[in-house]
């Protein structure tokens, strides 16, 4: 069993703030540490993670990672962006979520609990221009990465294993989620990457592993997460975004996109989703392995043909139940090349409005 050194948070931050004074503006960071507060990264700065393994400490209730200006007044406007930051890993790199707190959307900011915000093991606001690579995450708490307002960016080489228990009605816990069970779900919504409003140029690539929700979810809705880390001034449109080789068992959707109540998702091209769920101990079949809408109403109303457009997936495997699965009202959308094996029926479950 891996010794993991306490107070890592601390010490991780003594070396950045040590490199911004004396100017080189990067650290590499190799070992096993126990994160028990939120690294901030500043702006132009380089964070080298070199064969180690970072862990939540237990009863915590914090990210291990944010930009500097997050959670602040100045992260709220458009002059107090933060620029180019960069976290990079090497060797073996894991980002592990440890014993899980009990947070959930369901008891998110009742009787004292912080917002389900602080359960991203990473989570950036108001960034521009920034790049995260070759990281394994393990047992997220919540959505692994959360982007808000971000662009210009680029995610790729992430593989993820979220919790996979399910808690039975006699309390015993047993390993792999299947419909029948879902409903025990431990550890729920794990999704891996997730954009939201206001996120566009960012390119998504080489994605691997399995989540318990979705793989990747690009989800313009104005809800209490935006109100929480808006921009003022800023669009809240998602938009020009590339996703490419995606490999993953997901129980839900392995690429999801949705917007409604008026914000608007154009310009999302899809290529290379191929399901890795055959025999996985996971999971049974996942839902769809693109999913682009919702017939659930989760803000006012669905979008219309003006908000959600220019959408191409090409390149899908899929043993989900629907290969590709539309809602809502969809303009100058292209599928090609929508392929189902073991099982997979449909290849399109369609109950949109197609223009």
């Amino acid at each position: 069993m891996a010794y993991f050194t306490k107070n890592g948070g601390a010490y991780i931050q003594s070396l950045i703030a040590a490199s911004v004074a004396d100017g080189s503006r990067q650290i590499t960071v190799s070992g096993n540490y126990e994160i028990e507060q939120t690294v901030l990264i500043p702006s132009d700065f380089t964070l080298i993670l070199e064969n180690c393994h970072l862990t939540m400490a237990d009863n915590t209730f914090c990210n291990m990672f944010t930009n500097e200006s997050c959670r602040t007044e100045k992260g709220r406007t458009i002059e107090g962006c933060d620029r180019n930051i960069i976290i990079e890993g090497h060797g073996r790199v894991i980002l592990d979520g440890g014993n899980y707190n009990g947070l959930c959307e369901w008891n998110s900011l009742k009787d004292g609990r912080p917002h389900i915000s602080v359960n991203n093991m990473l989570l950036f606001t108001n960034v521009e221009n920034f790049r995260i690579s070759g990281l394994h995450i393990r047992h997220q708490r919540w959505w692994a990465m959360n982007f808000i307002f971000c662009r210009h960016g680029k995610i790729r080489d992430i593989d993820f294993l979220s919790d996979a228990t399910t808690v039975n009605p006699d309390g015993s816990r047993t390993t792999g989620i299947s419909w029948s069970n879902y409903v025990g779900v431990y550890i729920k919504n794990a999704d891996g990457i997730d954009l939201r409003v206001g996120c566009h140029d960012i390119i998504i690539e080489n994605i691997t592993g399995f989540t318990e929700d979705d793989s990747i979810a690009l989800t313009a809705l104005n809800g209490k997460v935006e109100s929480i880390y808006g921009v003022e001034g800023l669009s809240t449109d998602l938009h020009n975004v590339i996703i490419r080789n995606v490999n993953t068992a997901s129980f839900c959707s392995m690429v999801r996109l949705l917007n409604q109540g008026g914000t608007k998702l154009y310009n999302i091209l899809i290529d290379g989703v191929v399901d890795a769920s055959m025999g996985s101990p996971y999971m049974d079949r996942g839902g769809s392995s693109v999913r682009v809408g919702d017939q659930h109403v989760y803000r006012e109303r669905h979008s219309t043909r003006e908000e959600t457009f220019n959408i191409t997936i090409r390149n899908v495997a899929s043993r989900a139940n629907a290969a590709v699965d539309l809602a809502g009202s969809i303009t100058n959308l292209t599928l090609d090349n929508i392929r189902g094996f073991d099982g997979c029926n449909c290849l399109v479950s369609n109950h949109a409005t197609l223009y």
